[in-house]
């Protein structure tokens, strides 16, 4: 059960970094290279990018890391590691808040600049830009910076969770080194010191001689 408890978060914590990741990158490179760009260019480089993204690569962490999150908090709840306990269920939480962010604001956004057809044969291009880059861009920040809490969180518990694991395993080591006491054949143990085993005579005093022994001689 150990094996699995550490291997379900190592797992969690790499998910939620890459999704960490992936998020900051745009945030601090993708956005502001393209918020110099025209708004052609803008336009047809998201679209692109939001059609590209939808791949299991992306997917199975992002999707992946709210079971993981649950049941590395159950595993701890019941299992090894309690201390790490309150550390794995602010992550969850930061995780949970953060997709919501995603679910119900950057991807209507996302399904917004779709809509908005072929950027070569549609209109209005800087009102289209407009609807979307800045919204998209300040919430796009907020769920970077809950999911880098949620790895931050995710890196604690497991270096709490390893911290923990030796003072468990000394305690279990220690009472398995205290021997219990062994009677063979229902016997009570010898003594240790042969000298408390060996019985006690008393001194054989031969008597005295008295006047009858000194006339019989």
């Amino acid at each position: 059960m150990k094996n699995v408890q550490t291997g379900v978060l190592i797992a969690a914590t790499l998910s939620t970094g890459l999704m960490a990741g992936l998020f900051a990158a745009f945030a601090y490179a993708v956005m502001p290279g393209l918020a110099k760009s025209s708004d052609h260019t803008l336009v047809e480089a998201m679209q692109s990018i939001n059609k590209a993204i939808l791949n299991p690569v992306f997917m199975l962490p992002f999707m992946g890391a709210i079971p993981l999150l649950g049941l590395a908090v159950v595993l701890a709840w019941r299992g090894h590691g309690r201390s790490a306990l309150p550390w794995l269920i602010a992550a969850l939480v930061l995780y949970l808040v953060a997709f919501m962010v995603t679910s119900g604001v950057n991807v209507p956004l996302n399904d917004q600049l779709a809509r908005a057809g072929d950027p070569a044969h549609a209109g209005q291009l800087a009102a289209t830009r407009a609807d979307f880059e800045n919204k998209w861009v300040l919430w796009n920040v907020v769920r970077a910076l809950l999911h880098s809490a949620a790895f931050a969180c995710l890196a604690w518990a497991l270096f709490v969770y390893g911290a923990h694991q030796p003072h468990e395993s000394g305690h279990t080591g220690a009472s398995a080194r205290i021997p219990a006491p062994a009677f063979r054949s229902g016997h009570p143990p010898v003594a240790q010191h042969p000298q408390e085993a060996r019985p006690h005579y008393a001194p054989l005093v031969s008597p005295a001689p008295g006047p009858d022994d000194g006339a019989r001689a």
